[in-house]
């Protein structure tokens, strides 16, 4: 009888132990341009029945990633994020959105998977989430010009690019030094329908002002710095006039046309994001 009732003691500590934590992966979309944030949202459950605190211990991080690419080979991190120590109440769950794109090298086309972990210090003990798999894919040029960047020197290419998804397509930003293999900033400006094509010009500061036709009548409005910042995100309803990108002699560039609807307030005075954030000011991901 003992045996048997070790046994069972056992198997209900096992079975304790594994409902601590539960953790939950997911991805907003399957697919990815190459340098753009990939955006993991990793929710924590506490199934404890008590207040518990999720920490480092000696050199092991509480969170942590698994990242696979072709022929299940093992990404190496480029980085760890130090997180601080993070208490969940019992019965509660705990929402993180983490960028991986600087966190592993993850900007080579294929397919990747990834599973996210929990590591619980007072059990010393991972708990893991359901792997999930995203796609990292090119996107189709359609505009790039190069320009000076008077107060760092050299030079930033932006470049425009179109990616179709299954239901539509996107208008992406790409600022770069190409010259020194640096890509300061990849993202969507948001959904484009082929009304019309996108416009876009530089200013006497050399930011770029993208105008771009993304639903029926109506156009959005993107100024994007030499950092790869998204300094400006508005919208604009077709009314008598076609909304259009104008520069003037002083090379100032505006919209003339149209009726401005939700004016975005500048983002030129933030401090610059953490390598790890999204660009700030972000248009909704599609």
């Amino acid at each position: 009888m003992i045996r048997p009732l070790l046994f069972l003691a056992l198997f209900f500590v096992a079975v304790s132990a594994e409902g601590q934590i539960q953790v939950e992966l997911k991805f907003k979309r399957l697919q990815y341009i190459a340098y753009e944030p990939v955006i993991a949202t990793v929710t924590i459950t506490n199934l404890a029945g008590r207040e518990i605190e999720l920490r480092d211990d000696n050199e092991q991080h509480w969170y942590g990633f698994e990242v696979t690419a072709k022929e299940g080979r093992t990404l190496v991190p480029i980085l760890q994020r130090d997180e601080p120590p993070l208490k969940i109440a019992a019965g509660t769950s705990v929402t993180r959105k983490i960028n991986l794109t600087p966190l592993f090298p993850i900007t080579d086309l294929g397919v990747y998977h990834v599973r996210a972990n929990v590591f619980f210090a007072d059990l010393n003990k991972f708990f893991y989430a359901r792997a999930k798999v995203f796609e990292v894919t090119t996107a189709r040029p359609i505009w790039r010009r190069t320009v000076g960047d008077p107060a760092n020197g050299g030079v930033r290419t932006y470049s425009l690019m179109t990616n179709r998804f299954p239901d539509h397509t996107s208008l992406y930003v790409r600022v770069e030094d190409q010259e020194n293999s640096l890509v300061y900033a990849t993202f969507s400006l948001g959904r484009l329908i082929s009304f019309d094509e996108p416009h876009a010009e530089i200013d006497r500061d050399n930011q770029l002002h993208v105008l771009q036709c993304s639903a029926p009548r109506i156009w959005s409005y993107s100024v994007v710095g030499l950092d790869g910042r998204l300094l400006k995100h508005t919208t604009y309803s077709q009314t008598r006039s076609t909304p259009r990108l104008r520069r003037t002699p002083e090379g100032t560039v505006a919209v003339s046309g149209g009726t401005q609807d939700v004016p975005a307030p500048p983002a030129a005075q933030r401090a610059l994001p953490k390598l790890s954030d999204r660009p700030a000011n972000l248009p909704p991901e599609d």
